[in-house]
């Protein structure tokens, strides 16, 4: 399948859920930024493929990331992040949501299982779980992998481009 084929819309994955559900497949789903798709990463979604038969990466949009991550991010453009996450073995399909949680799409899809991976807001994960037990899904947090994160890559590249010291030359 080509990757572009393999981002779908929210109404597209509907009707491809409903049909892998009748076909008797286990359904995964993951979220989150994935912006500057780094080693965790591949961890992290590689194991939730092994969760089930078919893995749906939920992205955040944007304008969902600058919410929460500040003005700067994302580094990489939404439909640049989807199209790297598609192009992956291990990824079935992904979905950008605008959302601050994914809780619209976990509905429209129904998954057996949700995975979580890496830093979250315990208030989200409760509701996501909440969702999840209504139609008997299971959900699922894979630890954080130490010294991995978007934040930590962009703060190291800053570092040996000389940003801080220019900063710290500036504040004294």
């Amino acid at each position: 399948m080509l990757t572009k084929n393999k981002i779908k819309t929210a109404v597209e994955i509907e009707k491809i859920a409903k049909e892998l559900r009748e076909k008797g497949k286990i359904i995964v789903t993951t979220n989150g930024s994935f912006d500057i798709l780094h080693y965790a990463h591949i961890n992290l979604l590689e194991k939730a493929k092994n969760e089930g038969d078919i893995l749906i990466v939920l992205l955040n949009s944007d304008d969902s990331i600058k919410k929460f991550k500040g003005k700067n991010r994302p580094i990489i453009p939404e439909q640049e992040r989807a199209r790297m996450l598609a192009a992956l073995q291990c990824v079935d399909y992904t979905v950008i949501f605008d959302e601050e949680n994914p809780l619209k799409l976990l509905e429209i899809i129904k998954p057996h299982k949700h995975i979580k991976g890496g830093t979250y807001i315990e208030s989200r994960i409760r509701e996501e779980e909440n969702l999840l037990r209504r139609w008997g899904g299971i959900f699922k947090n894979f630890e954080l992998e130490d010294g991995f994160s978007t934040t930590s890559i962009i703060n190291k590249i800053l570092e040996k481009n000389g940003f801080r010291e220019n900063k710290e030359k500036q504040n004294n």
